[in-house]
């Protein structure tokens, strides 16, 4: 996934304008973007469209972000939702892998209540939306075969901490943000899943996105959430791995399955070694299926 695309899930409307913005997954939202007397509603939207738009061959990953586990909200959310099998849930304001473990609990249970293949249902987890989940980065690890990625926010934990702005003048996040920014992309990769980079509000501002999607990439994030359709393109350019880039790995890939003893070969008049590989390995990884 370059690209997660987030929805209000108690509207029909945007859900299906949602399916052609280009995005690699969906998130139904049952969380901030609905009020909690629409709660109800919401659910019921968004089986409605599971159901619907899940069979279809060329679609998007669709993906529910439930309230979170200590709301009172997520078990009803859960029951609803998981008997139109989604592709994942993002788990909000998750507090560690104690939760992604629990919340594996519970998907175990309603796969099989409603005849689901077990361990299909995929855990995407927003980590730093408070003070205690930045603390617990570290515990992803081993929490659940389901955890496919971490995802860090800004927008909740600038709530938590009492802070009056999360940014600086010049659009760049402030320090406690740039902690946590930096803390979810070492615990994705010690629990050796993927790191997702926090939704850039300012919809409008496009270069400013740009310029935020080539920093993350840079630095190892490997896709971005967005709040609106038109900043999906933006984000898939900077996420697709340029044809240069997927060439150069190919044949880093290619050298060293022609040498496996090796440790360190030249590649195009460059030394390279086991580093090399894994980095160019993950790279591939990323690349369309029709790339």
């Amino acid at each position: 996934m370059r690209s997660l695309l987030f929805v209000p899930g108690d509207s029909r409307r945007k859900l299906d304008k949602a399916l052609t913005a280009g995005a690699d997954a969906l998130i139904l939202d049952l969380e901030d973007s609905v009020a909690l007397s629409e709660k109800a509603s919401a659910r019921a939207i968004t089986a409605d469209f599971l159901r619907e738009v899940a069979p279809q061959p060329a679609r998007p990953l669709l993906y529910v972000r439930i309230n979170a586990l200590d709301s009172g909200l997520s078990d009803d959310d859960l029951d609803t939702v998981m008997a139109a099998g989604p592709d994942g849930i993002v788990l909000p304001k998750a507090a560690g892998g104690t939760d992604v473990s629990h919340l594996g609990a519970k998907l175990a249970v309603r796969e099989a209540e409603f005849g689901l293949d077990d361990g299909r249902t995929r855990i995407l987890a927003i980590a730093t939306e408070t003070a205690q989940g930045v603390f617990a980065l570290g515990t992803y690890a081993g929490a659940s075969q389901r955890l496919c990625g971490l995802a860090w926010g800004g927008e909740d934990l600038s709530a938590d901490l009492g802070a009056e702005t999360n940014r600086l003048p010049d659009g760049r996040y402030a320090e406690p943000y740039r902690l946590a920014r930096s803390l979810t992309l070492m615990g994705a990769a010690a629990a050796g899943v993927d790191a997702v980079d926090a939704v850039f509000t300012n919809f409008r501002d496009l270069d400013g996105l740009a310029a935020e999607c080539e920093a993350a990439r840079r630095d190892g994030f490997v896709a971005k959430m967005a709040i609106h359709p038109a900043q999906v393109p933006v984000i898939n350019a900077a996420f697709t791995p340029t044809p240069e880039a997927v060439a150069e790995a190919r044949a880093i890939v290619e050298a060293f399955a022609a040498n496996p003893q090796a440790g360190v070969l030249a590649v195009r008049g460059e030394m390279v070694d086991r580093p090399h590989l894994k980095r160019a390995e993950r790279l591939l990884a990323r690349v369309p299926k029709n790339g």
